[in-house]
């Protein structure tokens, strides 16, 4: 019921979100624009963001190295289906990568898998944040917008600070993460500590220490850094290709400008692919830049479509292909299903079923 109920609200605020976004709207306006796009543009950007998605698979399979010699094909598989997730019931799918790619691998564990998305999404931000703060160096505010490109900018220094420290906490972790796992061990070795807690987290901990292995090899540290920034430049020139879908006159600058605030709108944990939150964040660049409202909403509803639906297509092809049923999507996306997954997982597991 608190599932449920979370999901409701999470509806609520996309909706709240979505008519402050189109309050004041001319959709009239919208629609001409909408229809006045460039269709060969857009396929282009549709198929750059095709490559993004392989972009991803690869990257994963780096840093899975320590664990397992994963196979790009099912990882390309779980990284579509896991955004058709995250499309649907916004970043609570997430879960689902984790828990479907061990059902492809019976190597890859599912916390293994947990932790590297961690690490995968500390490696994103780095690279969107530089990305965001090369384009903050060229970029003139418009005036007239210089209280909302303040607010931009903080928002984009605090999560700057927030990689940085996170960055840092993984080396000190890496460094002594035995040390830290044997204090943690010691201090939840307590009765009001439920032991299936107690066994996960601490699973959660080795695996993370396996998955942090990365750090131990230059090479690997480099090919991870590599593909994550082919990745960016793989999002960012379709989001360019876009906006001169609709004939706007942008840099390719001005285009990681509109990536990056948008990421900042995917933030919000809304269903739909951060429906609302999303579109609202992409247009408020637009106007930022000098775009017109309805011209820049129409350019969110489309830039929205063309990040999501990729993952949507290949997502739809491997549950019709008969890789995955609509039942076992919806336990994938169970936190509750994740807790047992994990907690089989541990090497500590036959000793909870003994106690039970």
């Amino acid at each position: 019921m608190r599932k449920y109920i979370k999901f409701i609200v999470l509806v609520l605020i996309t909706i709240a979100i979505f008519w402050f976004f189109g309050r004041n709207l001319d959709w009239q306006e919208i629609s001409t624009a909408l229809r006045r796009a460039n269709p060969y543009y857009l396929g282009l950007a549709f198929l750059g963001i095709c490559l993004g998605y392989f972009l991803r698979a690869v990257r994963w399979q780096v840093l899975l190295s320590p664990i397992a010699d994963a196979k790009i094909r099912d990882l390309f598989a779980t990284t579509t289906v896991g955004f058709t997730a995250i499309l649907f019931v916004g970043r609570a799918g997430e879960i689902v990568r984790p828990m479907w790619l061990p059902m492809r691998d019976n190597r890859i564990r599912p916390s293994a898998a947990l932790v590297t998305i961690f690490v995968e999404r500390v490696f994103d931000l780095a690279s969107l944040m530089a990305f965001f703060s090369i384009s903050l160096m060229f970029f003139r505010t418009p005036e007239g917008r210089e209280t909302e490109f303040a607010s931009i900018k903080l928002a984009g220094n605090i999560i700057v600070a927030i990689i940085v420290a996170g960055i840092i906490g993984m080396i000190i972790y890496h460094r002594y993460s035995a040390q830290i796992i044997d204090w943690a061990a010691a201090f939840t070795d307590r009765g009001f500590v439920p032991k299936r807690v107690r066994y996960v987290f601490l699973s959660l901990m080795r695996n993370m220490a396996t998955a942090l292995d990365i750090l131990k090899s230059p090479r690997e540290i480099i090919l991870a850094t590599f593909w994550t920034v082919a990745l960016w430049v793989a999002i960012a020139i379709p989001t360019w290709i876009v906006l001169m879908a609709f004939d706007l006159p942008m840099t390719f600058l001005d285009s990681t400008f509109v990536m990056g605030v948008a990421s900042l709108g995917t933030l919000i944990p809304t269903p739909g692919g951060a429906a609302g939150a999303f579109h609202a964040a992409t247009a408020g660049s637009l106007i930022i830049l000098g775009v017109e409202r309805e011209q820049a909403a129409a350019v969110s509803i489309i830039m929205h479509l063309i990040y999501f639906a990729p993952a949507l297509v290949f997502g739809l092809y491997y549950l019709f292909h008969g890789d995955i049923s609509i039942e076992k999507f919806r336990s994938l996306l169970s936190s509750e299903n994740a807790e047992k997954e994990i907690e089989s997982d541990s090497p500590d597991f036959e000793k909870v079923e003994s106690e039970k």
